[in-house]
C-alpha cells in the first residue's frame, strides 16, 4: 500500500494487471455472462411495456405474462420463417446455378463490349457452385439455431425474474454497493440514469431498425427480390450493430438481386438499400437520439472492437449500450469522472470547459 501512494506507476501497472484478469474471467465465463447480459437488456427492453401496463392498473405478474407470451409468439415467427427460407433455399440450388452461369456470362460480354480492365477466370459455375458446401452451411445454421433454442427457456426465465425484480432492484442494489454512506438517493439517481439511458437509446434504436426493415422489405417487394422477409429481419437485427451493421446486411441483399434479378434491378435495389441507411441512420436516428447518447464516434468504434473481441456477435450488439452504462458509472464518481471525459462527445467537453471557466 505504502509502494503505491509513492509510486503511481507502480499504482498504474497494479490496476492494470487487476483489469486484465479481470477481463480474461469474463472472455473465459462466456458462456455465463453472455446469457446474463441478453436477459438484463431484453428485461430493460421490456421494461417499458411492463410500467405501461401496471400504470392502467394491470398486475405486474399478468403485465409480464402477456410480454412474456409476445416474445415466444415473435420468436416461434422467426423461428419458422428462417427455416422455411433456409428449406426453399436449398430446393432451388440448381436453378441458381443455371442463373449464376448466365450472369457470369452477360458480364463477360459487357466487359469485352466496354473494353473494361477486367479479366474473369474461365471457370464453371457449375463447377465452383458445390451444392455440398451449401449443405454444410445449412447444416451449421440449424446447429447453432438449435443451440439457441435449447437455451431460450433459461433465458426467459431469468428475464421473467428480473422484471419481477425491477420495482426494487436499484435500491438493492445501490444499498449493496453504498456501504452506509449518507448520498443514497444520490447513487439511486445516477442508476436511475444509466438504465433510462439504455432504454432511451434501446428505444430509439429498435424504432429505426423496425423502419429500416420495413423500408428494405418494400424495395424488394417492389423489385420483387426472393427472401424478402428473411433479408428484412437481418436488416432489423444487424442495424443495432453500430457504423457496420447496416453495411452487412444490405451486402447479401444486393448481391442476390444482381444473380437472381438481373444487373438493372440489383443497381436500383442497392440505390435504394444506401438511400435508406443514410435517411435512417445519417439524418433520423441523430435527430431522435439528441444528445443522450454522449459517446463519440472514435469511442463508438473502438467499444465495437472491444466488445466483439470480449463477448462475440453479442457483443458487438450490445457495445454502445454497455459503453454508455460505463460512461455514466465514471461519471458517478468524483475520482473518476475525469476518465469519463474520455468517453464523451465534442458537445460535452465544451460543456465542461465552460463549467471550469466559471
Amino acid at each position: 500500500f505504502i509502494l503505491m501512494q509513492k509510486f503511481p506507476l507502480t499504482r498504474f501497472l497494479i490496476a492494470f494487471a487487476s483489469l486484465v484478469i479481470f477481463l480474461a474471467g469474463v472472455k473465459l465465463a462466456g458462456e455465463i455472462v453472455i446469457p446474463f447480459l441478453l436477459s438484463l437488456f431484453i428485461a430493460i427492453i421490456c421494461s417499458p411495456a411492463i410500467r405501461f401496463m401496471t400504470k392502467r392498473k394491470i398486475p405486474l405478474g399478468l403485465a409480464i405474462t402477456l410480454m412474456l407470451i409476445f416474445i415466444v409468439v415473435l420468436f416461434l415467427f422467426l423461428a419458422g420463417m428462417i427455416n422455411s427460407t433456409i428449406r426453399e433455399f436449398t430446393a432451388s440450388i440448381p436453378q441458381y446455378k443455371e442463373i449464376l452461369q448466365i450472369r457470369l456470362e452477360t458480364l463477360k460480354t459487357f466487359i469485352t463490349e466496354w473494353n473494361i480492365p477486367l479479366t474473369i477466370p474461365d471457370v464453371s459455375a457449375l463447377e465452383s457452385f458445390d451444392p455440398s458446401m451449401v449443405m454444410q452451411l445449412v447444416s451449421r445454421v440449424l446447429l447453432s439455431f438449435s443451440n439457441v433454442v435449447s437455451n431460450v427457456f433459461m433465458l426467459l426465465l431469468v428475464v421473467v425474474f428480473m422484471l419481477l425484480e425491477s420495482p426494487v432492484i436499484k435500491y438493492k442494489i445501490t444499498l449493496a454497493f453504498n456501504g452506509g454512506k449518507s448520498n443514497f438517493n444520490q447513487e439511486v439517481e445516477h442508476l436511475s440514469r444509466v438504465v433510462e439511458s439504455i432504454i432511451r437509446y434501446l428505444g430509439v434504436k429498435t424504432l429505426m431498425s423496425a423502419l429500416t426493415g420495413i423500408t428494405i422489405y418494400v424495395v424488394l417487394d417492389i423489385f420483387s427480390v426472393q427472401y424478402g422477409v428473411l433479408w428484412a429481419v437481418l436488416a432489423f437485427l444487424l442495424n443495432y450493430i453500430p457504423n457496420i451493421g447496416s453495411v452487412l446486411a444490405g451486402i447479401p441483399i444486393v448481391l442476390q438481386a444482381l444473380l437472381l434479378n438481373g444487373f438493372s434491378d440489383g443497381i436500383a435495389v442497392m440505390i435504394g438499400v444506401i438511400a435508406i441507411n443514410m435517411l435512417v441512420g445519417n439524418i433520423l436516428e441523430p435527430r431522435m437520439m439528441g444528445k443522450t447518447l454522449g459517446l463519440s464516434t472514435l469511442v463508438v468504434t473502438l467499444s465495437l472492437l472491444f466488445w466483439g473481441w470480449l463477448l462475440g456477435t453479442v457483443g458487438m450488439l450490445l457495445s454502445v449500450p454497455l459503453t454508455m452504462a460505463l460512461k455514466i458509472a465514471l461519471e458517478s464518481s468524483p475520482n473518476t469522472i475525469q476518465y469519463a471525459v474520455l468517453l464523451g462527445d465534442v458537445p460535452e467537453l465544451e460543456k465542461g470547459k465552460y463549467l471550469m471557466n466559471k
